[in-house]
Parts: structure tokens; sequence; C-alpha cells
């Protein structure tokens, strides 16, 4: 990596900024590695589990959305002061937490924070390198995985200890950007530097930008808030139209279609990177179990993989345009999610291998394509598309565990229908709704008295199902690779892909 520092004038703000995201990642690792605990402890079925994670995502598109339109008035370091509030209240609640509200909102909260943190650090950091934005973009968020391999050698470390120590974690990080960002002088963003009316900003996102994100969290109302069941798919399609068209019409601007396909392929994004990371310590522990290591080491290796990989992304975006470098990424995580699917043994860590290749450069270099592309969209454009992404996969992770407790029910049904025996009847006795309709789950506490041969059966059917689901989390990679690869001939088309500059008339 060549000079790993920006300049002096502007190296606190810059690992102030990497550290705040190094706390973001603690918290999401803290959470995979106590979710089990969680579950024992407040009788979680898997798709409530997905939920829990869930609303670990979701509540960041919202700070971030609401901070994108206005940090440039509110400023990045009142932003930050919010985010630093919120995730303090956060770790005081988990560590607090007597119920499994608690766990949603003390979640909730953190979730909020990581919004607000991405909302400020991004723009910052492209703002200081104007010119080399996909590469210092990539080196910044190498803290999200850096965080996430220093608290996954923690957690994993402290044991069997009570998961209020592991959750305590997140406070030591927050304590170091606290002093590294309080009472610096952020930069003014490019934008506001370069002139460009706050109207002007918003035409990028246009209708299209607000057809998406408006669709994506009333999604968010009409399920968690308001319980719709009938419908919940089709009734956000009323206000996203409604707001779209007002949008579209204030602006005077549909917005740009390439950004329109980047929102959408960051749904599949980030299911494919954070999802999948929010389930693979539970989803491979059985088979991690088989060669004697925790299964949060299958984490903290692809972790470490990103980490060394993004450091070094100067050579590589020097290799590779954006746009290949994405292409090539989803076309290995396709397979590394369908060999660890299938891996036995020390096998897991050979596709753990390959998946985290694939997985390295995504979401900061969809945020470098968005800052070359879009820069008069500012803050606004570079942030919504995390926001949505986000947003996107809130859904996603419900749909893993989702899978997952159907599987179960299906085979747990077959297995009864060969044997004779009524396991199912027995253990799958909690009728239960998610966004993708009611299900039966596994009543953990009836499973704890459970005779051994049972739970035996049924742990094999368990672990069949995770498996399961990562074969079937291959098809968002998969949507990805299209996409990139359609917006390769498209670049090709308009004479190659080229960064846009401000002072080169925007677009």
């Amino acid at each position: 990596m060549s000079n790993p520092t920006p300049p002096a004038a502007s190296s606190r703000i810059f690992w102030g900024c990497f550290i705040a995201l190094v706390t973001c990642a603690f918290g999401f690792i803290v959470r995979t590695q106590v979710i089990g605990e969680w579950q024992a402890q407040f009788n979680l079925s898997e798709t409530e589990k997905g939920d829990i994670l869930g609303v670990g995502f979701w509540p960041f598109a919202f700070s971030i959305f609401i901070f994108s339109f206005v940090i440039d008035k509110v400023g990045y370091g009142r932003a930050a002061i919010f985010g630093l509030v919120c995730h303090v209240a956060s770790a005081v609640i988990l560590l607090t937490a007597a119920s499994a509200r608690q766990l949603y909102w003390g979640t909730f909260i953190f979730a909020l924070s990581n919004g607000t943190v991405e909302a400020y650090i991004n723009p910052t950091v492209a703002t200081m390198n104007p010119r080399e934005k996909v590469k210092w973009l990539n080196i910044l968020h190498a803290g999200w995985p850096g965080g996430m391999v220093l608290a996954g050698v923690l957690a994993i470390g402290m044991g069997n200890i009570a998961w209020q120590w592991k959750v305590g974690l997140t406070l030591l990080p927050t304590v170091v950007y606290a002093v590294l960002l309080l009472g610096v002088k952020f930069p003014v963003s490019e934008r506001v530097a370069a002139g460009v009316p706050y109207r002007e900003m918003l035409r990028d996102f246009g209708g299209l930008g607000a057809f998406v994100v408006t669709y994506l969290i009333a999604l968010q109302v009409c399920e968690g808030i308001l319980g719709i069941e009938q419908g919940k798919f089709v009734w956000p399609l009323v206000p996203a139209v409604l707001v779209a068209a007002g949008f579209g019409w204030y602006v005077r601007s549909a917005g740009r279609l390439v950004y329109f396909v980047l929102l959408l392929v960051m749904i599949p994004l980030a299911t494919t990177e954070l999802g999948i990371d929010s389930w693979i310590t539970d989803l491979m522990a059985p088979e991690m179990k088989h060669i004697g290591l925790n299964a949060g080491w299958v984490l903290v290796y692809t972790a470490a993989l990103m980490t060394i990989l993004r450091c070094f992304a100067g050579p590589v975006t020097k290799l590779l345009a954006p746009l290949p470098l994405l292409a090539a990424g989803a076309a290995l995580a396709i397979a590394g999610l369908f060999a660890l699917s299938k891996a036995a043994g020390i096998g897991v860590l050979l596709a753990a291998t390959i998946y985290g290749f694939g997985k390295a450069y995504f979401w900061s270099t969809m945020l470098g394509v968005v800052g070359e592309q879009f820069p008069k969209g500012g803050a606004l454009t570079m942030n919504c598309i995390g926001g949505v992404g986000m947003l996107g996969l809130s859904v996603g992770m419900v749909f893993l565990g989702n899978i997952q407790d159907r599987r179960i029910d299906r085979e747990l049904l077959a297995h009864d229908a060969a044997s004779g025996t009524k396991l199912h009847a027995s253990y799958l006795t909690a009728e239960k709704r998610s966004i993708f309709g009611s299900y039966l789950a596994l009543d953990q506490a009836k499973l704890a008295q459970a005779p051994a041969m049972d739970r035996a059966l049924i742990e094999d059917i368990k672990v069949s199902a995770k498996k399961n689901a990562l074969s079937t989390a291959t098809v968002f990679p998969a949507i990805m690779l299209l996409a990139y690869l359609g917006l390769v001939v498209y670049f090709r088309r308009q004479g190659g892909y080229r960064p846009a500059e401000l002072g080169a008339g925007g677009h």
C-alpha cells in the first residue's frame, strides 16, 4: 500500500473516521458471536434471530438518508457527535437487556449510529482525496473488516464468558474515535466547495432514486410498524410512486439511469457481503466443530482477507477498472458461497478464501464508482447507495432465516413420515409470522428438554437447512454479475469508464 496516511493536516480526521467504522464493525461481529446465546436465553426462532440481526442494518438507512439531505448544512462534526451518543446509548441498553425487545431496540440504536457514521466519513474522505476516491474509500473501508478481525479475536478469546462482556467491547473503539474526532474541523464537501447548488445535487438522485428509497422504507413500515400482512409488497408502491412523482417534479429530473441501476444492485450486494456475514458463524458451526475450531474463525478469516485486500486497493484499482473489479468479485462470490454449501472439514476454509476474495471490494468500490460518476450528487448519491443496501438487507436477512425455518419444517415432516416418529408435532409448535408469511418454528424451550436422540436428529436436520441457505444465497451475487457486465458494456458504448470531474462540467 503506497502512503497509507493522508496529508498530515487531515490524518487525524481520516483515522478518526477509520476508527468510527471499526466501532461499527465491533457491534456487527459481536452480534454474530452472541446471537446463539440470545436465542437460548430469550427463546428466539431462526426468523426472530433474523429480525434482530436485520434491525442491525435497516435503521442505518434511516439515519444515513436523513443526514445525507442535510449534512452539508448540519456539518460533519455535529453528525459525528450524534453518532457517538447513539453508540454509547446502544451499549448501555444491550448491557442491561432483560428481554428480546430490549435487544431489538439496543440493536436499532446502534444501527442508527452506524448510518450516521457512514453519512459523514464517506463524503469526508472523498472530499480529501478527490482524484483517488476508489483507492481511499477502499482503504477507509478496510476499517470494517479490520474491526471485525480485532473484535472477533477478542470475542472468541473470551470463550464462554457472559455475553454482556462481549457487547461491552464496542465501547473500546468508541472512546478512541471520540478522542480523535471531537474538536476537529472537518473539510467543506466537494460539492459545496465547487459551488454546485443544492437542487442540482438532488437531480442526480431524482425521481427514480426517491422511488427506490421510499418503497424500501414503506416496506419496513408496513411490516414492522403497521403489521400489514396482505399485500405487504404492493401497498408500499403507493407512497413510493407519489413521493417519486413529487420529488421528480420538484427537481425537474427523473434521476440518472446508471445511478438507479446501482441503487438496485446494492440490495443483493449488501445481502451477499453483510447478510451472509451475519449468518456465517451460525451456518458453519457444525462443520467447524468437526475440525475443532470455533465457527467465528470463518468470519474472522474472511474479514482478515478483506482488510489486506482493501489496504492494497491502490495497485488493484490500477490493474482493474472499478466495474470489471466488481464483476470479478461477484463471480468469485458465487463460487465461494456454493463451495461453502458443500464444504466439509478443512475444505470450509478453502471455500471461505474464495468467498473472502469475492466480497472484498464490493461495498467500498461501489461507493467509489458513485463518487466518481456523480460528484454533483455529493453526500446524497454516495450515502443513499449504502442506505438502500441496508434497507434491502433487512429483507435479505429475514429471507436467509426463513429459508432455514421452512427447510427444517419440510425435513421434519419427511422424517416423521418415513420413520413414524412425531418430531414435527412435538417440537415445531411455535407458529410465527414474518414478511414472507406464517411459518412454524422450533420451540427452543421444548428442544432443550428433549431426549438426546431427538436433539441429535433435529440437529442433523438443522445442519442441512443451514447449508442449503448458503446454496440458495448464490442468487444474489449472480444478479450482481449480470448487472456489472451490463454496465461494462454500457460504458464501453459511451467511450469507456472515466471519472467525472466537477471542474470539467460534472457529468
